[in-house]
């Protein structure tokens, strides 16, 4: 029976990805195994994600995270270093508040709204909202929801600044190299550190150290040491699939149902925020002259990889836009713990793990 469950979770996982990367969402290779595995969980099937693979599973897209971020980045944050600031801070107070309220208001438990609506990558956030006590399941809910919608609205306003709009749906899927050539030692140091880092933060027992570790590691290694980090794309996609399974299978019935039930308020605050971003775009075009598509995509609040892919197809300031996405990442990374604790402390509110 088991063996007929991991074959359909399997099967049902290859096919939502492929749906979702054909319909140009670059999160498909996490949302598509986290569908198969609600749908699987729904109807019954109990099922485990083995302990040491999802382990080793953070420490690549921590990996990832660190391949993401160059030395040069300081350099462009530094060019435009007041800009930078007010919009990196205007973004994450906004969500902050946004988050606040839907805590205050009790649509979602504990600090859940908050990790939720943290303008990080979806990945990273859940990641580090099961460490840091939340409930996981609903913070990806929301962080998936809104990098879903984020997408949408950005794709669609591309298609009025890019002449040939098929090229920005089209181009994700039709460029990725699968197999692509690589370096064995390059690649065995890259795992070497995503498997060490893992079992050292598991051992030093580091909140979301599995993740966080092998990430900072990884910039020092990469930016100081010149180290090369080689993921190959069907290695993070293996990745990115056990962290979907591991999500997807823990939902029952009953999280399912309340996701469902608070799914009006979480469009309303998602759509609320990306309006704010949007306005947040306009005094960048007004005050600091940057062109249109690029403040918004810059300012597009989280799926720093959507936004990258999209940018990547546009004729946008694409340095700009990822050393601003990439920055509000990182300021999220240092402060959102701490942030939600002293939002949760002042609340009077407390989480309530395996909800």
């Amino acid at each position: 029976m088991p063996r007929k469950r991991w074959a359909a979770l399997l099967l049902l996982s290859v096919v939502f990805a492929t749906l979702l990367e054909l319909a140009g969402l670059s999160a498909a290779l996490l949302l598509g195994p986290m569908i198969a595995a609600i749908i699987v969980a729904y109807v019954g099937g109990t099922l485990n994600v083995p302990k040491r693979p999802f382990l080793l599973a953070q420490g690549l897209i921590g990996c990832m995270i660190a391949h993401s971020i160059p030395a040069s980045l300081l350099g462009e944050v530094l060019k435009d270093w007041p800009v930078f600031v007010l919009a990196v801070g205007s973004v994450i107070v906004a969500s902050v508040i946004i988050g606040w309220l839907m805590t205050r208001w009790q649509v979602l438990p504990g600090t859940t709204s908050i990790w939720g609506a943290f303008p990080g990558a979806a990945s990273a956030m859940t990641l580090m909202a099961e460490a840091y006590g939340a409930d996981f399941r609903l913070v990806a809910f929301m962080q998936y929801v809104r990098v879903v919608l984020v997408a949408i609205v950005a794709s669609t306003l591309t298609r009025f600044w890019v002449s040939d709009a098929s090229v920005a749906a089209t181009a994700p899927v039709a460029h990725i190299l699968w197999f692509p050539p690589l370096n064995p030692m390059d690649f065995a140091k890259t795992l070497a550190l995503a498997a060490g880092g893992a079992w050292l933060a598991l051992r030093l027992r580091i909140p979301a150290g599995p993740l966080l570790v092998p990430m900072v590691v990884g910039i020092v290694l990469q930016n100081v040491f010149g180290m090369t980090l080689v993921l190959p794309p069907w290695l993070l996609a293996l990745a990115y699939g056990l962290v979907g399974w591991s999500i997807g299978l823990r939902f029952t019935r009953p999280i399912l149902s309340y996701a469902m039930k608070t799914l009006p308020q979480v469009l309303i605050a998602v759509v609320t925020l990306i309006t704010l971003c949007g306005g947040f775009a306009v005094m960048l075009v007004v005050f600091a002259g940057v062109d249109p598509l690029t403040a918004y995509l810059a300012t597009s609040p989280g799926g720093a990889d959507s936004v990258a892919i999209i940018a990547a197809s546009s004729n946008v300031d694409m340095p700009f836009v990822m050393a601003m996405q990439t920055g509000r990442f990182v300021v999220v990374l240092l402060i959102g713990p701490g942030l939600a604790r002293y939002i949760a402390r002042r609340s009077g509110i407390k989480d309530i793990p395996g909800r």
